[in-house]
């Protein structure tokens, strides 16, 4: 197994405790346009990027849903809705991101979210200054489950899949860094994995903290 060069942080659910506002926000803004979003559906599209958020929206709405202008203002939603002390970091931010600096291991965030937005709850969440390298896959093709940004990203870093772990919080995540050939550490926010996600994954994980004895095993 090669040796761990950098680590690769999902943001939102994972580094920033942001998910769960999501699972607010898109309800909310499908009920403006006439719609209703279940819970579970809330979930199922976390982290889910172009172009299979927009077909998993025609599946369940409808092929007339306008996905783009629900998720404008589903965006509109949480930056009215959202104040700067709502955007905190994940237990063991911190902590993680000052043990990889003092080991040299490079620090990635490969993320779902634009960039505009992704530097904007990294630096609110006092954490901006930890990253050598921001990925968005708004960069590439295609979103996550597709392992786009996550290629993308070890490419940007000079480095083999092999030689990054990713760290991520949902399925979609998850499936993304896995199919890049990344290994794979989950720290469940929303729900946990089941039997079929957890074929996929290094490790699972409490808090990201705990990814420092991982990484000395």
């Amino acid at each position: 197994m090669s040796q761990v060069r950098a680590v690769l942080f999902d943001m939102d659910g994972t580094l920033i405790d942001t998910e769960k506002y999501y699972r607010i926000y898109w309800p909310k803004a499908l009920a403006e346009f006439g719609y209703e979003m279940t819970d579970e559906q809330a979930l199922a599209i976390r982290s889910l990027g172009r172009p299979f958020a927009a077909a998993q929206f025609r599946e369940w709405f409808g092929p007339e849903i306008d996905y783009v202008q629900v998720r404008d203002r589903r965006r509109e939603m949480m930056e009215k809705g959202l104040r700067p002390e709502d955007i905190r970091r994940k237990p063991g931010a911190g902590e993680i991101l000052e043990t990889l600096r003092k080991r040299q291991i490079i620090t990635a965030v490969a993320t779902a979210s634009d960039l505009e937005r992704t530097k904007k709850y990294l630096k609110q969440a006092g954490i901006y200054e930890y990253f050598d390298r921001l990925i968005s896959a708004t960069m590439v093709k295609e979103g996550k489950p597709a392992p786009d940004v996550y290629l993308y990203a070890c490419t940007q870093l000079g480095l083999e899949p092999g030689q990054c772990v990713a760290v991520e919080d949902s399925p979609n995540g998850v499936l993304s860094a896995y199919r890049a050939g990344c290994r794979v550490v989950m720290v469940p926010d929303q729900t946990q994995p089941d039997k079929e996600l957890q074929k996929y994954l290094w490790a699972c994980v409490d808090t990201l903290s705990d990814i420092a004895a991982l990484l000395e095993s």
